[in-house]
Order: structure tokens, then sequence, then C-alpha cells
């Protein structure tokens, strides 16, 4: 198995002819690329799981300004809104996802799940998951495992860069990954996990990485919030039976076709978009006026 599988159809072919959970090829994969043991490899995925649920607590209780003063303690201003628009479930979620990408665009410690830049999506989602369905650890780093299994299926078609596809493909694909395992997780079937997946990405088609003086921090930090809620909200949609119109492979093959296409200044450059607003580029002006530093010359004058 020197690759997993091409697409979707594939990997639930095998899973259906062998009658293996969703995890097992991922997890055989796993064993054979880096070649650990099972053990090592669940060791692993609890170590980047503990790192994920560090980021959503140092987000909400330490100090999140990030040097340039765009992040500025987001999520626990969100957490002590006196004024609560959603449900205490949907607010637990967006301020664990925003406060873990705050710890990422603040140099804290994150996981690049798949990339720093959508980094509070995964954690976000999945203590929530956790959290209103008490689910063990295991469940979830099962979970993890189908989420691993959706990245590579996508980098493989399309992309998991912003600069090359856009944000939807940074945190469309985060939101995609968190979709799919929340629906395993529940006990969802293999057509309702990935239906998550072809709607998530229906839902986060085409959106561009504009990031704000070229640090990932505007927009990307409320984005990693809203996408997360894009994750739950197809998980609901396709763990209800709603059927997604076009298959998940042609929704990544989509989700190729317009990264392709996507003009240069809306691929992570910072010259279209928010990053191309008048405030934009006063704050660009400012973030690198701010970082110069005067270096003396060789007389040390």
């Amino acid at each position: 198995m020197s690759l997993l599988f091409t697409d979707f159809n594939s990997w639930q072919a095998h899973c259906s002819s062998t009658n293996e959970p969703l995890f097992q090829p991922v997890l055989a994969y796993e064993i054979e690329q880096k070649g650990r043991t099972e053990e090592q490899i669940w060791t692993g995925l609890q170590r980047a799981y503990d790192v994920m649920r560090d980021a959503v607590h140092t987000g909400l209780t330490q100090d999140m300004t990030s040097r340039s003063g765009m992040v500025n303690n987001g999520a626990k201003k969100i957490a002590a809104s006196p004024i609560t628009v959603l449900s205490p479930e949907f607010k637990n979620l967006i301020t664990r996802a925003l406060g873990a990408k705050e710890v990422n665009s603040c140099m804290g410690r994150v996981v690049a799940a798949p990339t720093a830049g959508a980094s509070g999506i995964l954690p976000g989602v999945l203590v929530t998951l956790q959290n209103i369905h008490k689910l063990e650890d295991r469940q979830i780093l099962e979970g993890l495992l189908v989420a691993a299994g959706i990245a590579l299926i996508i980098e493989q078609n399309a992309s998991l860069a912003g600069a090359v596809g856009g944000c939807q493909a940074e945190t469309g694909s985060a939101a995609a990954m968190g979709a799919g395992a929340i629906v395993y997780c529940l006990g969802g079937s293999v057509s309702e996990t990935f239906a998550a997946v072809a709607i998530t990405i229906q839902c986060m088609l085409g959106l561009i990485c504009d990031p704000v003086a070229g640090l990932v921090e505007v927009p990307c930090v409320v984005r990693n919030a809203s996408a997360a809620a894009i994750a739950f909200s197809s998980a609901q949609i396709a763990i209800a039976g709603v059927n997604p119109v076009i298959p998940v492979d042609q929704c990544v093959a989509a989700l190729g076709e317009v990264g392709e296409s996507m003009e240069t200044r809306y691929k992570e450059t910072a010259l279209g978009g928010l990053a191309n607003t008048p405030r934009g580029r006063e704050i660009e002006k400012m973030v690198l006026v701010q970082d110069v530093q005067i270096l003396p010359d060789e007389d040390g004058e």
C-alpha cells in the first residue's frame, strides 16, 4: 500500500468488501509510511489531540495579542459577551475554534491540520463534539484518522494550500475533515460520512485567500470559526440522510478546478480581496514599518 486511495469511491469500496471501519486502512497506511507500530501511531495521535485541546485551553485563558495587534483576545471576548446570539454549545464551538487559531497567530503550539492557517478548525470541532456527546478519546482518535484520509485524497486531487487553491483549499479542507470526523464518530455510515465532506466542499467552494498585510490573521482567524460552524451544519445535514447530489469525488474535482482558475492575487499573495482594501493597505504599511530593524554598519555606528 504505497498510496492509500486516490478517491473516496475506492476507499468506500475497500471498506465495503473488507468490512473494515473507515479508519482502519488509514491506520495501515500510517504504519507502513512511517515505519512505526500500531501502538506508536495511536500514541502519536493522542499527542496531537492533546496539543489541540491545549490550544483551545490556551486561546481561552492566556493573552492572545499578536505582534500586529490585529488579533486581540477575540475568543475570550466572545466567551464573556453578555449578549448570546447562539446556543451555549454553538457559542462554545465558535470560541474554541477561534481561540485555537489565535494561538497560531500568536506563535503558540498548534497542530497543522491540514495547515497552520486552518489549525483552529479541527480542535474546535473535535473538542466540542467530545464535550457534547461525552465521547472517549479513542473515538476522537479514530475520527482523526478518518480526517487524515479525507485530507490525503483532497491533496491528491485538488490542494490543501491557500497559496495553490485559495482559502477554499485550506479552511475548506479542514472543515471537510471535521465534518467527516463528526459523522464517523457519531456512528454515521460511510456514505453519510462522505456526504458530509461533499456538502462542506459545496459550502466552501470559491473562498479566496486574502490575508491582510500577508499575515495569517485577518480574515483567517474568524474564518476558522465560521468553517467549524459549517463542519457541524454539514455533518448534521449528512447524518440526516440528505443527498448532496454531486458525489464527493466530483466535489473534490471542482475544488481543484476552481483553485486552478483562481487568479494569483486571490491565493495568499495579499494582492487582492480584503488585503487590497484601503484599510488593509494602511495596516500593511504599519506592519512593515513596525518590523523594520535598523542594523549597525560595519563600523558599529
